[in-house]
């Protein structure tokens, strides 16, 4: 038997360390979100993920009024990366709208 203390739960035994709160986990955090709601993130699925287009652009206006609420009290790193976030994903957000709307528009 070893002396060393045992997790209370199996879980803790497997548990990752949570990264240190800072702006950029906070952006790359919503900017992840916004990937899995547009389906472009797999997580061994067989099927692409149906992209939920509501929640997505909630997601993205909220890193939105992010930009604007801390203008002037960011580095240049952190406003390029908060703004570098955004253009990507209103471009794949436009990308992805239409390509669900050719998707369900009738054949002819």
């Amino acid at each position: 038997m070893s002396d060393e203390p045992r997790p209370e739960r199996e879980e803790e035994a497997f548990e990752m360390p949570l990264p240190p709160a800072s702006f950029e986990f906070l952006v790359m955090s919503f900017r992840a979100q916004a990937e899995m709601q547009l389906g472009l993130m797999h997580f061994g699925e067989e099927e692409k993920p149906k992209p939920e287009l509501k929640l997505a652009r909630h997601t993205i206006d909220l890193l939105g009024v992010l930009l604007e609420k801390t203008k002037g009290n960011l580095s240049l790193e952190e406003q390029r990366m908060l703004e570098n976030s955004l253009t990507e994903l209103r471009f794949r957000y436009v990308q992805i709208s239409e390509e669900t709307a050719q998707a369900s528009a009738p054949k002819s």
